[in-house]
């Protein structure tokens, strides 16, 4: 080591632009993307990014993160849907760039925008049909009611295929 090696990294310290302190504490701010609101204004529940991380908060509690929001989305829009389905009336609004991610994802698989949040839409229904399907329980009224996926379930309980 030099004699004025000191000297110049004190130097070198005070000619570099002050960096902030980064708490061990302090989280960054979350950036809405995605609201639903009731008739009363009331956030119901929302998207944001914090970070890189895309965020799902539903009455006031992060209820999951991914690094994806475009099935978050869907998700709320089927909430959109039920809620209407129900009499109550809500609106869902999104960013920009949730859309600019929407349009890339369509584009990708060669649709529309609107026709792939439908078909991500009609994913969440299937799954809400399939759990009212296993509720009732009597394989015979699932295959009545249910189709394929409830003829499938009712095969693979009984052991072989029901007649029809």
């Amino acid at each position: 080591m030099s004699r004025n090696s000191k000297a110049k990294r004190d130097q070198r310290k005070k000619q570099q632009a002050r960096r902030p302190f980064l708490r061990l504490d302090a989280q960054q701010q979350v950036q809405n993307h995605a609201v639903l609101t009731n008739e009363e204004g009331h956030v119901v529940a929302a998207i944001g990014l914090q970070g890189r991380q895309w965020l799902l908060s539903i009455g006031g509690q992060t209820m999951g993160n991914a690094d994806n929001p475009v099935p978050m989305l869907a998700m709320l829009k089927h909430l959109a849907n039920v809620q209407e389905k129900e009499g109550r009336t809500v609106n869902l609004e999104h960013s920009p760039l949730l859309q600019q991610l929407l349009d890339a994802l369509a584009a990708e698989q060669g649709v529309s925008a609107d026709d792939y949040l439908t078909a991500q839409v009609a994913e969440f229904e299937n799954v809400e049909g399939e759990e009212a399907v296993a509720a009732a329980g009597d394989p015979a009224e699932a295959v009545a009611d249910g189709g394929v996926e409830a003829e499938a379930e009712a095969e693979t309980a009984d052991g072989d295929k029901p007649q029809a």
